[in-house]
């Protein structure tokens, strides 16, 4: 019997309880043609080109963390400040964020679960409701970020009619629009999110044709590594922003989407494989819009008086002062653009915060409910940002700044249980991570909690001023590191704890 669990997933989709929370009824499940019957699913079915389109759209969604208002203002800042010199960075943060990604939609797929739910099973209430709040506070920040950039956007489009309050306001709204797509299916949204990201490439890159940066320049950016103390600032930018710890939890959630039979390991490698093509088609799309978007800035800024100055709320106003009107204005392409990035990124943190939610609490609420629920969260205090911020433009910065760092303190508590689950032989069975990819995923891992923890270093060292606050930051800083060493601890135990079943346990 043992040897049998080694080869099957963790869950039959049948054997679930129907009262716990789940990513997608089975209705709202994506059928996959092409599945005969008759076959007892122990091969992987050859490729399918129909099969990969069927499988084509969770990637996608989840590239859209790669692509928000945060950091689209990491590119044009790297770009005016650096140049071309961190391209390479860009590249190879891309790649490490589509090692996390695939590891996230690996275990989606291989154990039905989603990260949030498995968090919830896997660890002491107490724990999984720290886990919760963290996951929150992460995608709130995230949250206020991706609504400020499209309500700069409307203000552009509006040429200032609309304050940024009201931007605000109506990116709120979005929630509503999304739940009138779900109710569509699963592929109409699928779609509205590729005619974003099709916005996004069309808007960035006729800026780049407009700013015709030089090819050579550009492939040298990519090919030689390069960095200087000028420049580590934007290098731990442009790493830190790629990794977004509600992404983590939205992928393994995403996956599920389609209808496949878990109890057929040869079903269960073939989603593995399409998802794999698929999000890796969809994170290289990202990586050449980033691309776009930082050569532009580093071909009309780089060396220049205003490089250090560039934000998201003036990048408009420059690049129309450097390129002049066009056949369309560059200002109003830029708007357009990044309009696109905020409202595709507002409706997928709302699509995340309700699997983090329904996950972690065990939550069977109501689609619009849940989504009312989470886009409350955060509209409240970035309705208030939006007010502070309409006065006083270096507001922005600052909160820029105390967002990144929210964000960068949540990381280790999306990778440490996805890499522990992941590597996992009794949740994962004959899908868990091999030695040599479990070594490469906490090598990567590693580094990105290296780099962010120097982004909280050099952040603190700067901000922290006054015993108080000092010993608050302390006290904070031994708490947030116990916490760590208790979830690596808790991970290394995992094969003895924990409540989860092979599909052997569950079919007997």
């Amino acid at each position: 019997m043992a040897a049998q669990e080694h080869e099957q997933p963790l869950l039959n989709s049948e054997g679930r309880d129907q009262l716990e929370e789940t990513a997608y009824d089975s209705d709202d499940k994506v059928h996959i043609v092409g599945i005969d019957d008759a076959d007892d699913g122990s091969r992987t079915p050859p490729f399918s080109w129909k099969k990969l389109w069927l499988f084509t759209g969770p990637g996608f969604l989840m590239s859209i963390a790669f692509l928000d208002p945060g950091n689209l203002e990491g590119d044009l800042q790297a770009g005016a400040i650096a140049g071309n010199s961190l391209l390479w960075l860009l590249m190879w943060a891309t790649a490490m964020g589509l090692l996390v990604q695939l590891l996230s939609a690996r275990l989606g797929v291989a154990t039905g679960r989603h990260l949030a739910e498995l968090c919830r099973e896997e660890y002491p209430r107490w724990a999984g409701l720290v886990l919760w709040m963290m996951a929150e506070l992460a995608l709130i920040g995230a949250d206020i970020q991706e609504v400020i950039g499209s309500a700069i956007a409307i203000k552009i489009l509006s040429n200032g009619a609309l304050p940024l309050w009201a931007g605000v306001v109506i990116t709120a709204l979005d929630c509503f629009i999304f739940l009138l797509l779900e109710n569509y299916g699963v592929r109409k949204l699928e779609a509205v999110f590729a005619v974003l990201i099709a916005t996004m490439a069309l808007t960035f890159a006729w800026m780049f044709g407009e700013a015709k940066p030089s090819g050579i320049e550009l492939l040298l950016g990519i090919l030689i590594p390069k960095l200087s103390s000028r420049t580590i600032k934007q290098a731990v930018g442009v790493v830190g922003c790629i990794i977004m710890p509600h992404n983590v939890f939205l992928h393994s959630a995403l996956v599920q989407s389609r209808e496949i039979d878990l109890s057929k390991k040869g079903r269960v490698q073939e989603a593995l494989n399409y998802y794999s093509i698929e999000s890796t088609i969809a994170l290289i799309i990202s990586f050449v819009i980033n691309l776009f978007v930082t050569t532009v800035f580093a071909k009309g800024f780089y060396g220049t008086e205003l490089a250090d100055s560039i934000g998201l709320v003036n990048a408009g106003q420059y690049l129309q002062e450097k390129y002049g009107g066009g056949l369309f204005p560059i200002l109003y392409i830029w708007a357009i653009g990044l309009l696109a990035a905020g409202q595709s990124s507002t409706i997928t943190g709302t699509y995340a915060g309700q699997f983090i939610m329904g996950g972690f609490l065990n939550l069977r609420l109501k689609k619009w409910m849940r989504a009312l629920i989470t886009r409350s969260c955060a509209i409240i205090p970035t309705i208030i940002v939006a007010l502070v911020f309409d006065t006083s433009e270096d507001t922005l910065d600052v909160l820029n700044e105390w967002l990144n760092v929210l964000q960068s303190i949540q990381i280790p508590f999306a990778l440490i249980p996805l890499l522990f689950l992941v590597s996992s032989e009794r949740i994962m069975g004959s899908f868990k991570i091999g030695n040599v990819l479990k070594m490469v995923a906490w090598l990567v891992a590693a580094l990105v909690m290296v780099i962010n923890g120097y982004l909280l270093l050099d952040f603190f060292s700067n901000e922290v001023n006054g015993v108080l606050f000092g010993c608050v930051v302390c006290a904070f800083t031994a708490g947030y590191a116990a916490f760590i060493v208790y979830l690596v601890f808790k991970g290394i135990t995992f094969p003895r704890w924990g409540k989860s079943k092979n599909v052997t346990d569950t079919l007997n």
